[in-house]
This record gives C-alpha cells, structure tokens and sequence, in this order.
C-alpha cells in the first residue's frame, strides 16, 4: 500500500456541502491500491451511532485514483465527526485527522462543524453544460456604420493593436438568428463601455456603452432580444483596472497629491505622469493602471457598477478580467451581495492556472479553464500527447474541483487572448473537428470564440481578432454544419450537459470516453491518427449501439476475461469494433432496448 499517496485535508475541496443536508467527502489514493474505500460517520453527541458509508472511484490519472461520498442528513449537517476505512490488497489501515493507524480511531477524527447556507456549493441550473458564444465586440458585425470611428477600415482589413473596423450591438443583434441556428445558449461579449482602444478594456465609464457600439438603449434592445430567442448574456467586466481617461485617474493626474482619489491606484511616485514608473498596471500597459481594489471606496463602486447592469439591463453574469489578479474580498462580497438579490447570475473568473483559489465556492462559479485548452491543443494540435498523457492530465483537471463546479466549467479551444485553434492545427481542419467534438461532448460548458465555426484562424493577439466572415461563399459552410450537429447532439443529450464521465479506451492517440447518467449513455471515440485504425470499444450495457452521425448500428460482442481500459471501476457487458478513419470521430448512442447478447 502507498500511503504517501493517501490524502484527505478534512477542508474544501476534499469536503463541501451540496446542500444543507448533504456534506460531499472525497479521498485521494494511489493509482490501484485500494480494493474499497468507505467513510465512517457519526454525530458528535451520539459516537456509539456510526454510519458506513461505500466511497466511489469516480476519476483516476497516472498516479492517483480520486474517490467521492455523499452523506445525506435529514436536517441540516452539523457536528459530524468522520474517518476513513481503507482496504488494501493485503492490509486494511485508517485514516483520521492525527494520521493513518492500524486501528480504528477512538481520537482525533476529522470533524464538520456547521452547514452555513452561502457555504454551499453552487453554480446556477442553466449554466451547467451551456453553449457560450464569445464575441469580441469590434470585430463581429458592422450593422451601423454611421457608428463607426472616423478613422475606421474596410471589414476584413488586417487587425492591428490600434486599428478599428466598425463592429457594433445593432450588427450583434442582426445575427441572432444565425446564433440560435448555430446552437448558442449564451453570450459573452468582450467589454462594451466607453473605453480607449478597440478592445475596450481600458475603461473610461463603467456605466453607459460606447459610442462606437451604440447606446444604452441599443443594449437594453439586445438583452431583450437574446432574452427572447430563450438566450443569455453576459459582459466583461474590467475591474482590475481602468483607462488612464477613467475621471478619478484623470483626477490624479491634474492634482496631484492633494487628489481625493490618490488612494484608488497603487501610485509609486509624484508626480504622476503616464508611466508605469509612477504606478502599478495590469501587466506592463502604462494606459491601463491597476486598481486598489482594496480600497473600500473602489470596492463600493465595483460592486454598485455589477448590480446596476443586472438590475437596469438584465443581463446573466459577468466574465471577471484577471479575477486572480483583485482582492479576494472583492469577490467574496460580490457573491453574497448580488446572489442574495440575483441567485441564477453567473460569475465567471478569468484565470490562467487552475483557478481553485477563485473556485472555493465563496467567489466564482467558473473559470476559463486554459489547462482544459492546453491539454486538447497539446493532444490533438501539437500532437505532444498520447491518449494516455491526455487522459491523466483531464482526468487530474476533473479531480481539482467539485464536480458541480465542473459541470458549469467555462471550456475554450481559444479566446481573444490566444491563438486560433485552427492556427494551432496549422491549418487541419480535421483536426479542429475533433477538438470541437471533444469540446462539445466534455464536463462543462463549451465556448466557441466567433468564427471558430467558419474556419477563421489566426495568430495571437491581434491576428486572432479578425473581422467575422459573414459572405457565404467565404465561410467552410462544412464546418459550420459540423458545429450545428454537435451543438444539436449537447442540447438533446442530457447524459453530456451534466452527466458523469469516464475513459474506456487509450490506445496510442486513440481516445474513448463514456458520459452517462442514470438513463442514457453516450461513446465518443476520437482517433487522433493520420491513420485509419479499428478500435475495440468497451461498452456498460447489452444494448443496441447506433452512430449518432450516420445511423449505423455496430454489432455487440462479448467481453470474455478481456480486461479494458479501468475495468476494475467499471462493470462491461461488450464491446464493439468500430473502424475509425484517420483523423476522425464517432459518436455512439445505446438505444434503450434490453439484452442483445
């Protein structure tokens, strides 16, 4: 037995509540050391009452099996005192707060005080498994071009840091049904306040539109109007830091010392000149000077600007810039705040890592989860993975947070921040393919960045914020049908919006995995080969098995004692052989029927 291996905190994320009567244990173990798990609970005024309870193996990477229980209470949980069972292949040993012992404890257990209500993990229905749609404003549609800055270039000119094209809402809103068509169940707009720069994250006011997007009004016409189509939206909000022009910046810089705002930014020297000698900024960007968000006064008027867009607008949510980057308290009084008034919004954190700092379910209710689009570019794209590295570094991803958490897990395959996946493919568009189809058919909620769907590409900030391909005959109109069909399979599917997952096949840079609830399941076999190759595909049940894309059934074979990929978690009843052509993915559906077998 690896004992070094065996982990439990007795703190988030190794345990948290559901709900009030329900308190969520996990365990960490070594990869295949353990026969069975259980957790042993009692009440604290009643120690002679112990409840046994079976832990599962819900996730397993290279090193560590992942287990998880659920201790459900008639009354709010309090006072639960708790350890752990473990049973080895040839010894049992158990695990409380002073450690691993031979014995059972009588001292020195893990202990669950009280199930606080805003404790409890929660991300709102909606957002678990959800489509979102990422549009940089600017460069999305041009629907008024009366808007457009004098200075403004012809659509499809090649984007620079400074340059503008003339995107605006009203261009937005005139392809909302080609959003709805394509699938999309949520917005995010890349900032839409008056601000220097076509990207908008320098602020100048965080409380009316700019002038290039439109008004006020013509956002209040397009919350109706994605309202309407049953879609959401959310906004980013830039509280990190503001534009040099932001009034109480503009204050500093006319008085000086004698400023009544002097202690709203990190100022390093007098007199403050635009320069990144005098204060500190969001990374090395002089016209963008970070914010005190420390400062009660900064605090009050983050807080007010969230609300006031939720309660006058309408809108869902908001994406958080550099969220790692403000003070935590910002967040932890956003969320009380604004949930006691707004519990279904949606708060999504910008973080690079693994973002668990922002998801300790007292901040965010997602990231954007950059590990989740480095792991498919490095497997599919860079092709530095096998099936078998990938699927160790997802699996580890998954066992970082809650899984309700995962369920509402903002996924991209790239932003405005990176390359283009397509970029990252140099160009293979099979290869996009399959990492949309991961992306669609994955824990979370899937983002497409516009034009994703279309075929555009292009290198890092700012080629990959082009101007959106709107003339037909340019679009990959293949693709964009490729896009629809999955989007389709997701919002039909329950079992890949908030069901379970596992790995059944890792074979070189072939790659299976099974979402599945109660009801239904569905296979996703991806072959990430410039070969064809035929897979022998485990499956749970002795069912009819259909391709989702094709119709075609796949004949049910049994197992015998042939041993597959986490055969010791998962029972299978068959198999099927199913010939994958290079580069490419099937989906497969069981069909409700009994025993073919």
């Amino acid at each position: 037995m690896n004992k070094e291996a065996i982990r439990h905190t007795g703190t988030y994320p190794d345990i948290y509540l559901k709900d009030r009567q329900t308190l969520v244990l996990c365990l960490r173990t070594a990869k295949k050391d353990m026969t069975q798990c259980r957790v042993v609970c009692f009440a604290r005024t009643n120690p002679e009452e112990k409840k046994s309870v079976p832990m599962e193996c819900v996730l397993r990477d290279g090193l560590f099996d992942y287990y998880r229980a659920e201790l459900k209470f008639r009354h709010p949980a309090r006072y639960r005192k708790y350890y752990f069972e473990l049973q080895g292949k040839t010894e049992r040993v158990y695990l409380s707060a002073w450690g691993l012992a031979e014995e059972a404890p009588e001292d020195g257990m893990f202990e669950f005080l009280y199930a606080n209500q805003t404790e409890i993990i929660h991300t709102p229905e909606w957002s678990r498994g959800q489509i979102f749609y990422q549009i940089f404003p600017e460069r999305f549609c041009n629907g008024t071009p009366a808007l457009s800055p004098p200075d403004c270039q012809e659509w499809g000119t090649v984007p620079t840091r400074e340059n503008y094209m003339g995107g605006d809402l009203q261009g937005i809103i005139d392809r909302l049904d080609y959003l709805e068509k394509l699938g999309v169940q949520c917005l995010y707009l890349n900032p839409v306040f008056s601000a220097d720069f076509n990207h908008k994250y320098a602020t100048i006011d965080y409380r009316n539109v700019d002038k290039c997007f439109g008004d006020n009004e013509k956002f209040r016409e397009l919350v109706e109007k994605v309202h309407e189509k049953g879609m959401r939206i959310i906004l980013d909000g830039v509280f990190n830091h503001t534009g040099t022009h932001f009034p109480q910046f503009a204050d500093i810089l006319k008085n000086q010392e004698n400023s009544a705002y002097k202690d709203w930014y990190h100022i390093t020297k007098f007199p403050v000149t635009v320069s990144d000698a005098c204060y500190e900024c969001v990374g090395a960007y002089p016209y963008m000077p970070k914010l005190n968000t420390g400062n009660v006064r900064v605090r009050e008027m983050i807080l007010e600007i969230m609300e006031y867009w939720i309660s006058e607008y309408g809108i869902d949510g908001w994406r958080l810039d550099v969220a790692d980057e403000v003070d935590e308290s910002v967040w932890i009084e956003a969320r009380i705040r604004l949930k006691e008034k707004f519990p279904e919004i949606f708060l999504l954190g910008e973080t690079w890592g693994t973002g668990l700092r922002l998801m300790d379910g007292l901040k965010m209710d997602s990231i954007m989860n950059y590990t989740f689009r480095d792991s498919v570019r490095d497997f599919l794209a860079y092709e530095k993975l096998d099936a078998e590295q990938f699927d160790n570094r997802i699996q580890n991803m998954l066992a970082k947070y809650p899984e309700e958490m995962n369920q509402a897990m903002f996924l991209p395959l790239d932003t405005h921040d990176t390359e283009r996946f397509l970029y990252f493919c140099q160009g293979q568009k099979e290869k996009l393919k399959l990492g949309a189809a991961f992306q669609m058919c994955f824990v979370g909620a899937p983002s497409i960045y516009y034009g994703d769907e279309v075929g555009m590409t292009g290198a890092n900030d700012p080629d990959c914020r082009r101007c959106m391909i709107w003339e037909e005959e340019k679009q990959d109109r293949e693709l964009l049908e490729y896009y629809r069909w999955l989007a389709g399979i997701r919002k039909r599917e329950a079992c890949i919006r908030t069901g379970k997952y596992a790995a059944n096949l890792c074979e070189g840079r072939m790659y299976g995995f099974i979402r599945f609830d109660q009801e239904e399941e569905i296979y996703v076999l991806i072959n990430g080969e410039k070969q064809g190759k035929t897979a022998d595909l485990p499956v749970f049940y002795k069912k009819r098995y259909f391709d989702l894309e094709t119709g075609k059934e796949y004949e049910l074979l049994p197992v015998g004692k042939r041993e597959f990929r986490n055969s010791d978690i998962y029972r299978y009843e068959g198999m099927l052989t199913v010939p994958m052509e290079p580069l490419s993915v099937k989906i497969l559906k069981a069909d409700k029927g009994g025993n073919v077998l």
